[in-house]
């Protein structure tokens, strides 16, 4: 068993071709512009969207805890909930439950729905979340039913994991979404709440193993968008034979509602997307120091 939040299909940008993107449960960094935090915790989470509440008191007379007080407006009571799902009415569209505990069979019969389009494309599964190593049972399982299906897999990761996980997922897996977040190890636990030892030397375990390996950087304004880390992301890529290339993520604010959703205060509020142009110079700045491809993810 283990513990997904979405199943998102014919994705085109987690891996080659049409994909099917899983999305796990659970993570251990906690990155302070993440954009899924309904990710982190392995914990189902009940997410509320005054926005789309029309009052209509289905979730009051269907819970038995309390939560849910319609008046004027809705009041939700998030330190009774349970995240339970007993409130949830497909009528109404302001409640969601994130978290939903699930067999590998399961998620494989579901990815294999577009197994078609996945041969035709290139494409076929990514795991991503979260952090898909926090599962590693579910974790290993799954890829091992999708490699023995021949469907193609991906697995976004930040790295931070037993050295013992990466050894046993990696026959299983084509593709490495590497994650590397920042460069400077201090700035690294700064922003992330761990350092980045553990997570470069899996990097480097990965390419002795020989995978392919592409390196996803996240550039935030304000935090990491400095040129001794893109100096770092360069001189780093160039010292591994299997990268293959770096994907250079800019910072969106898509997930701030999230956060409100949740009833948690969103870190970086406020911290605009970089135009076109500084996009650019990110990717020109790593150019310098890689023979590697640079692009935007």
């Amino acid at each position: 068993m283990g513990k997904i939040f979405n199943i998102q299909r014919f994705c085109t940008s987690d891996g080659n071709g049409i994909r099917t993107t899983v999305f796990f449960k659970g993570c251990p960094l906690r990155c302070l512009w993440c954009h899924n935090p309904e990710s982190q915790g392995m914990a189902s989470e009940l997410a509320y969207d005054a926005k789309k509440c029309v009052s209509c008191q289905r979730c009051v007379s269907l819970c038995r805890r309390g939560c849910h007080m319609v008046g004027d407006t809705h009041l939700f009571d998030r330190t009774a909930c349970k995240a339970c799902g007993e409130c949830l009415s497909p009528l109404c569209t302001a409640l969601e439950l994130y978290g939903k505990e699930v067999t590998a069979e399961e998620v494989l019969a579901e990815v294999e729905r577009d197994k078609a389009f996945y041969d035709s494309s290139g494409g076929g599964m990514t795991l991503s979340g979260g952090e898909p190593l926090y599962q590693p049972d579910f974790c290993i399982e799954l890829l091992r039913l999708a490699h023995e299906r021949g469907i193609d897999t991906c697995v976004e990761t930040c790295g931070f994991a037993q050295k013992d996980i990466i050894i046993k997922t990696a026959p299983f897996v084509d593709t490495y979404l590497f994650d590397i977040k920042e460069t400077d190890p201090q700035r690294h636990r700064e922003y992330t709440g761990k350092d980045n030892s553990l997570i470069i030397e899996n990097l480097y375990l990965l390419d002795s193993l020989k995978k392919n390996i592409i390196l996803r950087c996240p550039i935030i304004p304000s935090l990491n968008d400095r040129a001794e880390h893109f100096k770092g992301i360069g001189e780093l890529a160039e010292r591994l034979a299997s990268v293959s290339k770096i994907e250079v993520e800019p910072y969106h604010s898509f997930g701030e509602g999230k956060y409100e959703r949740l009833g948690r205060e969103y870190a970086v509020m406020g911290v605009a997307s970089p135009t076109d142009e500084a996009v650019n110079g990110y990717v020109n700045s790593i150019k310098k120091y890689t023979s590697k491809r640079v692009e935007r993810a």
